[in-house]
């Protein structure tokens, strides 16, 4: 009888332990489930990508295909033909077609319902700069950018090969190498850099999130080249800004040093070489740049077209007169560049061709030819004389302000100078 009743008790305990374990947790979990949902509601929020909240579509990534139109994108995501034919008109003064470019990315919002249909297309035209085509009523389109942020670099080198190899191998920004030979272009001969040529740079760099996507503004440089070291500052004088010497005198001269970017030269001024195609020694009163076809080709100077055709060893030629004194010629075009035409006035630095391989020619390259009052002259060798200097009145600002330029660009030390032996192996 005894036993009965322990085991009732035991079983009546167990009951009174079940219920009170079952509302200790009951009870919590009630509260725990109005928690969450107060914490979904107040601190989850939603992500955007070019102002769109991308958790509410479907996103579809992709890269434009070679002689893929605009239409044949819109219609691959089921946009309506009517919509489509309406292109021209919708993107007047908005988008321009034609700069819809192979390679370039896209990306499309769908609609998560069965019938998927594009909401926004992104077409991305830069790293920075990109164009919504809103579908939510009837078309619409916006360009506009994305945020970029500058950060200030400051950064030097040793040349071990090129200029564009050492930046490269350095993981620096391409495009510092351009700038950098647009600043020097007056001064520094880049086809004939050495093992051992070195440079600082500061200047700013313009991110779009983590990723680089061009250099801003360049402040301050040096380049030194065969033991000559040549500085550039940015000054502002007359509202326009330029580069100019430790001295106050300007970077920007009356030539270019070379028509083009990063090529080699192979062959020089002579008064016998052996041509090519002729198979036979007479002179060579130009420079030969060999470079990819295509590659731009820019004057050196102001000036007037004073000759602009085609002729058997030359293929398509220009000429420029630059003053009562020079004239230059380029040689073996692939086409002109636009606008370029007889009397017309070109810039310094301006597009006037592309190289190619017309004429007699073995291959795409520039034959450069310079005359100085009507006689055939060793482009490489001629003397420019620098535009004019920082005024006297701006002189001491000028000084002053290089000077907190020039104490920044001594902050960091230099790499040490390749071995003379390593030098004397290149050449």
């Amino acid at each position: 009888m005894k036993q009965i009743y322990k085991i009732i008790i035991l079983l009546t305990l167990l009951i009174v332990i079940a219920t009170v374990v079952y509302w200790s947790v009951f009870k919590p979990t009630i509260t725990l489930t109005k928690n969450l949902a107060i914490d979904k509601n107040t601190t989850i929020k939603a992500v955007y990508e070019y102002g769109i909240p991308i958790d509410s579509f479907t996103v579809v990534k992709g890269r434009i295909r070679t002689n893929q139109t605009l239409g044949e994108l819109l219609s691959s995501l089921n946009v309506k033909p009517n919509i489509i034919n309406k292109l021209p008109i919708y993107t007047k003064g908005k988008f321009d077609l034609r700069q819809v470019v192979a390679g370039n990315t896209y990306k499309a919002f769908l609609n998560q319902d069965s019938a998927s249909s594009l909401v926004y297309l992104i077409y991305e035209k830069s790293p920075i700069d990109f164009v919504v085509f809103n579908f939510k009523d009837s078309l619409t389109i916006e360009n506009n950018q994305k945020e970029v942020t500058l950060v200030r670099k400051l950064n030097e080198a040793t040349i071990s090969s090129s200029l564009w190899e050492t930046i490269y191998n350095l993981n620096l920004n391409p495009n510092l190498a351009l700038d950098m030979s647009d600043i020097f272009a007056w001064t520094v001969d880049f086809f004939g850099l050495q093992k051992g040529d070195r440079f600082k740079v500061l200047y700013d760099e313009r991110y779009v999130g983590n990723t680089s996507v061009g250099i801003g503004m360049i402040y301050a440089a040096w380049f030194e080249h065969k033991g000559e070291r040549f500085y550039a500052y940015r000054f502002a004088q007359d509202s326009t800004a330029s580069y100019w010497d430790e001295k106050g005198n300007s970077l920007r001269k009356s030539f270019l040093k070379a028509p083009l970017h990063f090529s080699r030269i192979t062959s020089r001024y002579s008064g016998s070489r052996f041509h090519p195609v002729l198979k036979i020694y007479r002179p060579h009163t130009g420079v030969d740049y060999a470079a990819p076809t295509g590659t731009p080709i820019m004057a050196i100077g102001d000036g007037f077209i004073i000759e602009k055709g085609y002729n058997g060893s030359a293929g398509n030629y220009l000429k420029i007169r630059h003053n009562s004194v020079y004239t230059t010629g380029y040689n073996h075009l692939s086409r002109f560049g636009n606008g370029v035409a007889n009397g017309v006035r070109v810039k310094q630095g301006q597009i006037i061709g592309f190289v190619g391989s017309t004429g007699s020619s073995t291959g795409p390259h520039l034959d450069m030819r310079f005359w100085m009052n009507g006689h055939p002259v060793d482009p490489l060798k001629v003397k420019s004389p620098p535009v004019e200097p920082i005024k006297n009145e701006m002189m001491q600002t000028y000084l002053s302000f290089t000077k907190i330029l020039g104490e920044k660009l001594d902050s960091i030390p230099l790499t040490p100078i390749f071995p003379e032996a390593a030098v004397e192996s290149i050449r």
